[in-house]
């Protein structure tokens, strides 16, 4: 026999209910399947806030107003047990006096007392621990979200062992099923290999001298992603101050990193475009000034002559003087269009098609210098850049060296690419004369600046060439040896 909703519920204030201790701590009730008689200990009322009989103990009120109807299905099955099975221990909320719904233990077993078949059962009120075990579950869950979120994972390694730990998060941040058991040297081989030697060296100084690292390093995952971690690490020292056990976390940090590296070199590339904008001011002061005073003194200078000769002499001066205003102006003109041209559209451009419209245009001066050009692009072949800047590149860097051939021997022109650290590079190397760098190592890329009594030299190739690879974010070096030959590495990008 079970109950059921049209059962009623009677309470005698003065019971005895075998095998269940009766205190103010826990409510007991018993119910007789036979008379269907049911009664209520004095803990029962207490716990739910009242004092004995003032609600009725009827099983229509408890499971009207006090059992939550979320809970009845629960609380009908663990009462409807058979009598051979053991208590069950079922968690539901009653309606209190004063404090609206509490969290209750509630247990209930079927049992035979001398052949009247009963059910007993007991409520002990565990409201607070089970606030704390949502509290406690909703901190877990919030923990494990915060870590999912900020990408953090746990790395530990037993010292006296040697062995490593991993969480599941760090498997993750190395794209590993979990299952894969790693070494420590295995585990830091999935760093770059610059990064692996801090990586290592970090590690050793934790486990000798507990010294903590906090270290943003470039890490390679197992499926060849390449992603910026972060790798905080304290020791766990024993009684003797010796280092027992290496705690690390590592986040990965790539989007942060990487927009932060595009931040610096935006500020960078700020940085030099005011410096090119201070040096452009200062030529634009200093040679149209030292232009125009010379053009001034000159016309004062013929207002002042009387005789046509001089006057002729003056005036064929005052040509020449114009002459280079205008060539300065043009000068500047090709300096301020680097800039402007700056947010015109980047192609994917191949880097021996740019070359050889740049040798079909230089083909009289190569030809008549009896130069010869090698190139190898096999290492990188194509570039993302501004088509009119890389041939500008190309061909002041050629006529560079042609220019400044070595008198005893033919041009030999070498030119090829490289990739390192995900930049492109170009090299240009020459058996020329060479520039002395240690006098003029500080002006070789300066406007008008010439090392050598050549007559076709203007000074203003190496500076464009600079002013373009800068413009783009790049850089150019120079290495060169007197009377053997220069060599300019480029960063393109």
């Amino acid at each position: 026999m079970s109950i059921t909703e049209g059962d009623k519920f009677s309470y005698d204030g003065d019971f005895h209910i075998t095998h269940i201790i009766n205190d103010l701590n826990t409510g007991l009730w018993e119910y007789n399947i036979s008379t269907r008689e049911v009664k209520w200990s004095p803990g029962f009322y207490v716990l739910l806030g009242y004092e004995p009989g003032e609600i009725p103990p009827s099983y229509d009120y408890f499971f009207e107003n006090l059992l939550y109807y979320d809970d009845k299905p629960a609380f009908l099955k663990s009462i409807n047990r058979h009598f051979n099975d053991a208590p069950e221990t079922i968690r539901v909320r009653l309606l209190t006096k004063q404090s609206g719904y509490r969290w209750f233990k509630s247990t209930a077993k079927r049992w035979d007392d001398n052949s009247v078949p009963k059910i007993t059962g007991s409520i002990a009120d565990i409201h607070e621990n089970k606030l704390l075990e949502l509290q406690s579950g909703r901190n877990d869950f919030l923990f494990k979200e915060t870590i999912k979120i900020a990408k953090v994972g746990g790395w530990e390694i037993d010292v006296r062992s040697m062995t490593l730990t991993l969480s599941r998060e760090t498997y993750e941040i190395y794209e590993l099923q979990e299952s894969v058991k790693l070494s420590i040297e295995e585990a830091i081989s999935f760093f770059e290999p610059d990064h692996r030697q801090i990586m290592a060296r970090a590690i050793d100084n934790i486990i000798k001298y507990s010294r903590p690292f906090d270290l943003e390093l470039q890490f390679r995952t197992a499926r060849n992603n390449l992603i910026w971690l972060r790798a905080k690490g304290i020791a766990v020292i024993d009684d003797y101050g010796k280092c027992i056990t290496v705690r690390s976390i590592f986040q990965n940090i790539d989007y942060i990193k990487k927009k932060e590296l595009e931040v610096q070199d935006a500020v960078n590339l700020l940085s030099d475009q005011n410096k090119r904008l201070q040096n452009f001011a200062y030529i634009v002061s200093h040679n149209l000034r030292s232009h125009t005073g010379n053009l001034q003194f000159m016309v004062d200078l013929f207002d002042q002559t009387e005789t046509e000769d001089d006057r002729k002499e003056i005036f064929s001066h005052i040509k020449s003087i114009s002459g280079s205003l205008n060539t300065t102006i043009e000068h500047l003109s090709e300096i301020v269009k680097i800039q402007a041209e700056i947010g015109k559209e980047r192609k994917m451009l191949n880097l021996e098609d740019s070359l050889k419209s740049v040798l079909s245009v230089l083909q009289s001066n190569i030809r008549s210098s009896g130069a010869k050009v090698e190139y190898d692009f096999s290492e990188v072949d194509e570039v993302f850049y501004i088509p009119a800047y890389l041939e500008s590149i190309f061909q002041n860097m050629i006529t560079n060296s042609i220019k400044y051939r070595h008198p005893d021997r033919k041009p030999l022109i070498k030119v090829r690419s490289a990739k390192i650290r995900h930049h492109i590079y170009l090299y240009f190397e020459d058996n020329g004369l060479g520039i002395d760098l240690d006098k003029y190592g500080d002006s070789v890329f300066g406007m008008y600046k010439t090392f050598h009594h050549n007559p076709d030299a203007k000074g203003i190739g190496l500076f464009m060439t600079r002013n373009q690879v800068e413009a783009l974010g790049g850089t150019i070096d120079i290495d060169s040896t007197v009377n053997e030959g220069t060599k300019f590495t480029v960063k393109l990008v």
